[in-house]
């Protein structure tokens, strides 16, 4: 099954904020950015599964113009807090990495 690892799209994640976390996903063209913005696998609930944060909380952006989709959600530990292991948040997209990606075309990436 294909993966988002497997897909040509560059993925950061950063603070948003002491309380926020965003992830930001840049495909490299439209057909990507299509695939990822049909798929069934990447929703508020399995964002919220694999981040281990309630759906209602997670919000998802599909900004068309850039091909990009940006998630956020609060952190799971406020920034800078004893429990924070990632200050800035820059390696929590690496979760995402392995997401298995469902694309209903008949089409190949």
């Amino acid at each position: 099954m294909l993966k988002i690892k497997d897909l040509d799209c560059n993925i950061r994640s950063k603070n948003a904020g002491p309380f926020w976390l965003t992830i930001d996903i840049f495909c490299a063209n439209l057909e990507v950015y299509q695939c990822l913005k049909r798929t069934r696998s990447m929703t508020a609930n399995s964002i919220g599964l694999l981040f281990s944060v309630p759906a209602e909380t997670v919000k998802l952006f599909h900004l068309d113009s850039l091909k990009a989709i940006k998630i956020s959600f609060p952190r799971p530990h406020v920034q800078g807090s004893i429990t924070d292991c990632d200050m800035h948040a820059g390696q929590q997209y690496v979760h995402l990495l392995n997401l298995n990606i469902e694309d209903n075309q008949e089409h190949v990436l």
